[in-house]
């Protein structure tokens, strides 16, 4: 995957937790802000439930991963982030979901949404599942002139997205290369400190590892593979 042309420079990233973007895409993401898109992350939960300690509040913890995320992004180089802050651990595929992202479709115009593959076989995380398929069902109910039709007041109208591109996918088709950018990639990991665990080179390493599986097929040094649509 080359950086998105001249008529692509609006991408839209979709994520059910604060540090999926990083374990996901963050190389691709990173190219692109470097060739000059704006990258706006949309996280559906702050991560609230992401601890194992009985002593930090899921409260205390989502601010604390907001931070983190924010300070990922920043060193990506993304524009913007937005926290939809649904609940961590509980989240659905509902109309209420798929009616607030098309809405944030509809008023950003990205032309490019990167998501979770929904269909990852044995994806046992449910938000995972959930906001692949959520952000999917957001990016056709966007174009169309009568779904969530109450939107299109002030000078709001349907929105096509004109690529989407799956992270974490069993069926990938599309390779981006990240060899110049890998330990850019991994540095933005790991700002999200309360998620690396107490030993973040063992982490960092198979990250690294990952990386050089995907870009066997492509013959990349490092990469990070998609599954790729067109409309």
């Amino acid at each position: 995957m080359t950086e998105p042309s001249s008529e692509l420079q609006r991408v839209m990233v979709i994520a059910a937790h604060p540090d999926d973007p990083e374990f996901g895409c963050a190389g691709a993401v990173l190219k692109w802000a470097q060739a000059g898109c704006h990258i706006t992350y949309v996280l559906i939960t702050s991560g609230d439930k992401g601890s194992h300690d009985p002593d930090l509040r899921p409260g205390r913890l989502a601010a604390r991963r907001e931070g983190e995320q924010r300070d990922a992004a920043a060193d990506l180089g993304v524009r913007d982030v937005i926290f939809l802050r649904r609940p961590d651990g509980l989240l659905e595929n509902t109309l209420d979901l798929r009616r607030e992202l098309a809405a944030l479709m509809r008023r950003l115009r990205p032309h490019i949404v990167v998501t979770i593959d929904p269909w990852r076989l044995y994806q046992l995380h449910p938000d995972h599942r959930a906001a692949g398929q959520a952000a999917l069902d957001a990016v056709w109910s966007a174009r169309e002139w009568y779904i969530f039709p109450e939107q299109l007041v002030e000078g709001v109208e349907p929105w096509r997205v004109g690529q989407v591109y799956l992270f974490w996918t069993d069926h990938p088709d599309y390779w981006e290369d990240i060899s110049c950018c890998l330990e850019q990639r991994i540095a933005a990991l790991m700002r999200h400190v309360s998620q690396v665990g107490t030993e973040p080179e063992k982490l960092a390493e198979r990250v690294r590892l990952r990386a050089r599986e995907a870009g066997e097929k492509p013959g990349y040094a490092a990469a990070e593979a998609f599954k790729r649509f067109e409309f």
